[in-house]
């Protein structure tokens, strides 16, 4: 909503006539924002203890890594477009594999025709580190890949709001998400990184340490994200209109 109030003067003035004074104030006092409802939080189906069997594409068996499980396991739930940032990501991945350091992948997301050409070079790259690759055909073998996560990450470029990464927190994996767009308003700064550098930094410390991701509490309040917390203010919001 900012970035288009903030906006609404300069469109204005390129325009030739009809210049409303103050538009900005009388939109701004007829608007709000209503967060987006996600289904997890109201199913209480986040919790970390409740695994489901595992039925999902696996491209590097289990046994390739250790038992205990310590190898920090990294997923990237996303659309499968350009506007997410994969190469950002991948590149990323490249600079940790090429240490020689392990950790497990799963690269998630909704697939479409054009997919950027990075994902085919990261696959090969990335072959030993991966453990699930591409979408999930049902909810339940979506979440039982996150519940299985450690930490989650996102590179988007665009982004309105971030469902992937909430249901990602719901599922109790570490957030690390960029310092800009929607991300900021709903993640506290621990969770946030400005550059590259800062992004590679961070999962290189997870990777040396997995119990910091495991261990650390994210700082963010997800009930007010659930529909019962919502859904008074969309019900309240819709009749006004009428």
């Amino acid at each position: 909503m900012e970035s288009f109030l903030t906006s609404i003067e300069t469109f204005l003035k390129l325009m030739p006539d009809f210049r409303p004074k103050n538009i900005q104030g009388k939109i701004r006092s007829k608007s709000k924002v209503l967060y987006y409802p996600v289904a997890l939080i109201d199913d209480n189906i986040f919790l970390k203890e409740e695994r489901v069997t595992e039925n999902c594409e696996v491209l590097a068996e289990r046994a390739e890594f250790p038992a205990d499980q310590e190898t920090l396991h990294i997923v990237w739930p996303h659309r499968w477009e350009h506007d997410k940032d994969p190469e950002l990501f991948f590149n990323t991945m490249f600079q940790l594999s090429d240490l020689g350091v392990t950790f497990r992948l799963s690269v998630l997301g909704q697939v479409f025709k054009d997919v950027p050409e990075i994902f085919s070079v990261a696959k090969d790259r990335l072959a030993r580190h991966i453990v699930h690759w591409g979408y999930q055909e049902s909810q339940k073998e979506y979440l039982n890949v996150l519940k299985h996560a450690d930490v989650a990450v996102s590179t988007a470029k665009h982004e309105f709001f971030g469902v992937a990464m909430l249901e990602a927190v719901c599922c109790k994996c570490f957030p690390l998400c960029p310092n800009r767009l929607v991300y900021p308003e709903i993640f506290p700064k621990e969770c946030l990184y400005n550059t590259e550098q800062q992004l590679f930094k961070r999962l290189k410390q997870f990777i040396t340490k997995p119990t910091l991701a495991r261990r650390t509490e994210v700082k963010i309040d997800i009930s007010k994200f659930a529909w019962s917390a919502l859904h008074q203010q969309y019900k309240d919001t819709l009749q006004a209109t009428c």
